[in-house]
């Protein structure tokens, strides 16, 4: 896996084999910048990676300018290769070890964006719980988003708050915002 964009573009990233994670692919995650890029100052921004994994989006946001950036996974070696490859960067990003949904139900600050990309064999019931605790728990700044990252053979279009996806190969992006009402337009 590479950086695709900014301070630290082309920088090659290798993973120990051992790792249990499925890195996004270039490919998805350009696309994936691509569309943040259009919405938001990557300075100005918060982010919150959940099943991060080898921290692989993180460090674009990283790579961007965002410097306020924390890693969520329950898995040693990955929050171990995290901080690690952060220290190399010279990245200031924060990690936790922990079950994601655990963390979700504690945890009080807000993110600009939270991205999550959990197993692609997530049953749907376990996809829904990531939407559901984030907005009951108020984690989402106002005009902040949700993404979801999971395989086309997931849908989560019928979810509460989903506005879009986008398909990228066999990965899919969903979007979620929070509600807006009609007094604030």
């Amino acid at each position: 896996m590479r950086i695709v964009s900014g301070q630290f573009k082309g920088r090659r990233i290798t993973a120990p084999k051992k790792l249990p994670v499925r890195p996004t692919t270039d490919m998805a995650k350009e696309a994936l910048f691509n569309i943040l890029n259009n919405q938001f100052y990557f300075d100005d921004i918060s982010v919150l990676d959940l099943f991060a994994g080898t921290g692989n989006i993180s460090y674009e946001f990283a790579s961007r300018g965002t410097q306020d950036i924390l890693c969520v996974d329950q898995d040693h070696g990955c929050i171990k290769f995290i901080n690690d490859t952060a220290e190399s960067f010279e990245m200031d990003i924060q990690t936790i070890k922990s079950d994601v949904f655990k963390f979700l139900e504690k945890t009080k600050q807000q993110h600009t964006i939270i991205f999550a990309d959990p197993p692609y064999d997530f049953t749907e019931e376990a996809f829904s719980k990531i939407p559901e605790l984030v907005f009951e728990n108020n984690l989402l700044e106002s005009e902040g988003l949700l993404i979801i990252e999971h395989s086309k053979h997931t849908d989560l279009s019928n979810l509460k708050q989903f506005v879009r996806s986008k398909s990228y190969g066999g990965n899919v992006f969903s979007f979620f915002e929070n509600e807006t009402s009609d007094e604030e337009e």
